[in-house]
């Protein structure tokens, strides 16, 4: 049988909202993760609004730095398109992890993000 459900948890990331600056994303505590993933969702794009998205890290919550580009894994492109949805898998070590969708251009976008996290101890509740 085939049980994702009782293997992996999820964790708000972004809420989905109207973005029109560069904005910051929710932070994901991975103390007792095995590994983890967030997926972006992209809705409507206004007035042709170029978003990237990035992960950056932390090991205390507060000061965030670039994840370098070896612990990331992303099929995201450098602009993200209207009406598809993104993955960018997390390998690094640091304890929390958050989106960030910088704004280059434009007026605004629909999105949303959701981490998807495997516990250590399952199932999970």
């Amino acid at each position: 049988m085939r049980d994702l459900y009782s293997s992996v948890a999820t964790r708000l990331a972004l809420a989905p909202a109207s973005l029109a600056a560069t904005t910051n994303g929710l932070s994901v505590d991975l103390f007792g993760m095995k590994s983890a993933a967030v997926f972006v969702a992209v809705g409507a794009i206004t007035g042709a609004a170029a978003f990237s998205v990035k992960l950056q890290e932390s090991s205390d919550n507060s000061t965030w730095t670039d994840v370098p580009a070896a612990f990331v894994q992303s099929d995201a492109p450098a602009v993200l398109a209207a009406s598809f949805s993104y993955r960018l898998g997390y390998i690094g070590g640091k304890r929390y992890i958050r989106p960030v969708f910088t704004l280059a251009s434009g007026t605004s976008a629909i999105i949303g993000a959701v981490a998807v996290v495997e516990p250590t101890v399952r199932p999970v509740p």
